[in-house]
């Protein structure tokens, strides 16, 4: 129910319930009919069930003047005075206070004595009275700042205070009245706390919370402070819990309660409800007016036990307003320990300051339940002959469950409503691609649900069976099955003859576990211990680099523990210069497997199946095919990780086998070349000696040559040095004259001798059409230098031509890479060229005619090149 004033402004609700089951609210902020007086205060009583309230006229007069030294003087302020910021009952007895209320013994004082006043009424709201002990000199109950922020109590009897009061007089003294004097000057700004603003005293309860039959006490901080982590102090609040041991004697509980929220101001209202759960101790409703996320207001509702108070709350009750310009504050007032629609429990009001509104929360009828859950047998065995069951062709392990529900408590309806589920293997219904293993018989499914209605006090039970699937449709035969029940309230029941629906007490266990077993092969004890032996083999020991590397590994996989090692499997890391390319298959002894990649982080896996169980006494032989193409010169080596792992408890894994490849570089590297004219005849036909040289035709007949280096791979080849020897002088006379280079590309040549030395005029020569590639770092191309000569025919009768015979050889090298950086990598050519008539070398054939061809040196008709 929510109750809201129709009075503007109003700003502070304070609750209470009367006899005849109305609840008071104060509104200090509330305009009166007080004639000349502005937001004096009203308390407003509104009937149990009704939405409307009225105004109960505690006081119907304006402020009072007297005649001071002659002058009628204005004694006493009612505006602004607050008057139902402070509402209490007690059987017809009522009471509400102005805290705010302030007068003034003469006309000229410039500032009045803010003492608040109280009206009270002893016979159900007919007459009051009213009473302003400070109006006296004496000190007003709960002044939390006399004597200099002291801090004092007063105390006087309802009678007392009916016996002194008169009307007509403004100051009044009440007889038997008592309270606490002033002390030295030392305890001054002491606020009864023990921290400086912690505002200790605000809210005030008294409540017996650990039934021992002695009232204790409760107390609000809401301003305390404490120092955070940070080292800096933090606004939480606190409330403080006094167990009263004897007559007045109180001393600390088990814990005090500190707020959780900085600025909520928890403890600004307390309220004692009574024992909402019904276990024989009072609880606690502690308000935090500016807590939650939007500042909308908490309150918190705490249970009692032998030691105080709950360390944690049961329940939180939030605000559902929120306000821009003005917070909530709901929780800033709060009201229980009353039953209001008689169903047996105590309700609570909560006021929400900010926006005129209280709201009751009606306590719920508390049931008490427990559940109990068995399975019978607990173990799975499929060679267990008196558990089995065949259907169809099958032959499955059964087990039954039973379970039972019992459920009481007071001022319950007549049949409660329970919904209870079943969970078969619960833990896998949770985890992606995981099959449940057992099922319900009857439904063959993992899971039940059933909706029962049970007597206060009944108890209630149920049989059910399960089975075992076959064992090929699943593969964790190692864990333990749990069979979860949850049960609940049924929220589809009928509520009780209040409109209300019970709750279940928030101690009850609704989740109860059992679990089971699969009967293992490994003796009486069940536990299985596999001893995991691993070795490797592979067909290579060296990658080289540019090559694809073709690998395969072949492994020998063993138990020799006593016990099955359960979804045994091969783990092989691979490094992130290799690819796995499959299974071996051209040998008919190596098992076949069945692997499938997976990657955790930065690392890739291959997983193969080695069996589930790995049975004890096992060896298997199977073989990996992998590549290895993305080799760097940065690393050595490479490894391969291999390891055996299975789910079993102990002795899970075998030792991490490493299998390590060096990197190195290897390269096929041939020398070839071509010649026009492959044959020179001396003389030649129609020679001339010419006495004066000045083109290069005057020399002699041309003769071009062209090297050809190739690199078969597969590693690059860097550093290489192509050196080219050739006779230039024969029996003392001059042989050839060295005329030019020909070079395509960054190729860098260099000559002891000083090529065209008499300056001759040197002809355009026709592009060889071979690119010529760079000296360091070519694979599986080729290096082209083309050099060209002129015959002395002065030597022609001089010699007596042979074959041209031209040193080569197919040059293999493999270092490592480390010595790949510190030397070069291929020893230098050195060629040797003979020039005779017959240059045979050049006679060759395919693969490479084709590539020579392309320099556009073509051989005679003669040559077979």
């Amino acid at each position: 129910m929510h109750v809201s004033s129709s009075q503007q402004p109003l700003r502070l609700c304070f609750l209470f319930c009367s006899l005849v089951c109305s609840i008071l609210i104060g509104a200090p902020k509330a305009n009166t009919s007080q004639p000349d007086v502005t937001e004096g205060g009203a308390v407003y009583l509104c009937p149990w069930r009704q939405a409307n309230c009225n105004v109960i006229n505690f006081d119907k007069q304006g402020d009072r003047y007297f005649y001071i030294n002659d002058v009628n003087t204005q004694v006493e302020f009612k505006s602004h005075q607050w008057f139902g910021a402070t509402v209490r009952s007690h059987g017809d007895s009522i009471l509400a206070c102005a805290p705010r209320y302030y007068w003034r013994t003469e006309h000229d004082t410039p500032f009045a004595d803010v003492t608040g006043t109280c009206y009270l009424s002893v016979d159900g709201l007919k007459t009051f009275v009213e009473y302003a002990p400070c109006r006296t000199g004496k000190v007003v109950l709960g002044g939390p700042g006399s004597f200099y922020w002291q801090g004092q109590l007063i105390s006087a009897t309802t009678e007392e205070i009916v016996k002194a009061y008169y009307p007509a007089y403004f100051l009044l003294s009440v007889n038997g009245q008592i309270q606490t004097r002033q002390v030295q000057g030392t305890y001054d700004d002491s606020y009864l706390g023990e921290e400086m603003g912690s505002y200790f005293g605000y809210a005030v309860a008294a409540t017996d919370i650990n039934k021992d039959g002695l009232d204790d006490l409760v107390v609000g901080a809401p301003m305390f402070m404490r120092r955070g982590s940070n080292g800096r102090l933090e606004e939480l609040g606190k409330v403080y819990v006094y167990l009263q041991r004897g007559p007045l004697l109180l001393e600390p509980g088990q814990s005090h309660l500190l707020g959780t929220q900085a600025f909520s101001r928890f403890g600004t209202s307390l309220a004692p409800l009574g024992d909402l759960n019904q276990d024989g101790f009072n609880d606690m409703a502690i308000g935090c007016p500016y807590g939650g996320d939007d500042q909308q207001g908490l309150v918190f509702i705490y249970n009692g036990h032998a030691g105080g108070l709950k360390d944690t709350p049961t329940q939180t009750l939030s605000g559902q307003w929120a306000s821009s310009s003005f917070p909530a504050s709901f929780g800033f007032a709060l009201r229980g320990d009353r039953d209001l629609d008689q169903n047996g429990y105590p309700d609570l009001i909560v006021g929400a300051f900010g926006i005129d509104k209280a709201v009751l929360y009606r306590a719920r009828p508390i049931v008490s339940a427990s559940a109990s859950l068995t399975v019978q047998p607990t173990m799975f065995n499929q060679e267990e002959k008196t558990c089995l069951l065949i259907i169809g062709n099958e032959t499955i392990s059964v087990s039954c469950i039973s379970f039972c529900l019992l459920a009481n408590g007071k001022h319950l309806p007549s049949h409660l409503g329970f919904v209870v589920e079943v969970q078969l293997d619960s833990v896998k219904q949770n985890q992606k691609k995981s099959i449940r293993r057992t099922l319900f018989l009857e439904s063959q499914q993992p899971s039940l649900v059933k909706t029962f209605s049970l007597a206060n006090g009944e108890r209630l039970c149920h049989d059910s069976k399960i089975y075992l699937r076959a064992e090929e449709e699943f593969r964790d035969k190692l864990s333990p099955i749990y069979i979860s029940l949850n049960f609940s309230l049924d929220p589809q029941a009928l509520l009780d003859q209040h409109g209300l629906s019970p709750i279940l007490n928030y101690h009850t266990e609704q989740l109860i576990e059992q679990k089971a077993q699969i009967q293992l092969d490994c003796g009486d004890d069940n536990i299985c211990v596999p001893d995991l032996k691993l070795a490797v083999y592979g067909d290579r020991t060296e990658v080289y680099l540019g090559d694809e590397n073709s690998l395969s590994l072949t492994f020998n996989a063993r138990n020799e523990g006593e016990g099955g090692a359960y979804e045994a499997e091969l783990y092989v890391a691979l490094p992130s210069e290799a690819d796995y390319s499959g299974i071996a298959r051209n040998n008919a002894s190596l098992t076949q497997l069945t692997c499938s990649y997976e990657a955790e982080n930065q690392t890739r896996y291959l997983v193969c199946d080695l069996g589930n169980p790995m049975k004890s006494g096992t060896s298997l032989m199977a073989g990996l095919r992998f590549t290895v193409p993305r080799l760097k010169d940065t690393h050595k080596t490479i490894q391969f990780e291999l390891q055996i792992r299975s789910k079993n408890a102990n002795n899970s894994e075998s030792e991490v086998v490493l299998y390590e490849l060096e990197v190195a570089a290897v390269a096929e590297v041939i020398l070839q070349g071509v010649s026009r004219p492959d044959k020179v005849i001396f003389p030649p036909p129609n020679w001339t000696v010419r006495q004066s040289l000045v083109e290069e035709q005057d020399v002699g007949p041309e003769l071009q040559q062209v090297y050809e280096l190739v690199n078969n791979g597969p590693s690059l080849v860097s550093q290489s040095t192509l050196e080219v020897k050739c006779p230039l002088k024969a029996h003392g006379y001059e042989l050839l004259y060295p005329l030019e280079i020909l070079t395509e590309g960054p190729l860098s040549c260099s000559s002891k001798t000083t090529f065209n030395a008499l300056k001759l005029k040197v002809k355009t020569h026709l592009n060889t059409g071979i690119s010529a590639h760079e000296q360091l770092g070519w694979h599986g191309d080729t290096v082209t230098l083309g050099l060209f000569w002129a015959l002395n025919i002065e030597l022609w009768f001089n010699m007596k031509l042979k074959d041209f015979y031209w040193k080569y050889k197919t040059f293999n090298c493999v270092k490592t890479m480390k010595e790949i950086k510190m030397s070069p990598l291929l020893s230098q050519y050195f060629v040797s060229c003979h020039v005779f008539l017959q240059m045979g070398f050049f006679k060759r054939s395919d693969p490479y005619a084709t590539t020579l061809e392309k320099a556009q040196l073509k051989p005679q008709a003669s040559s077979e090149a």
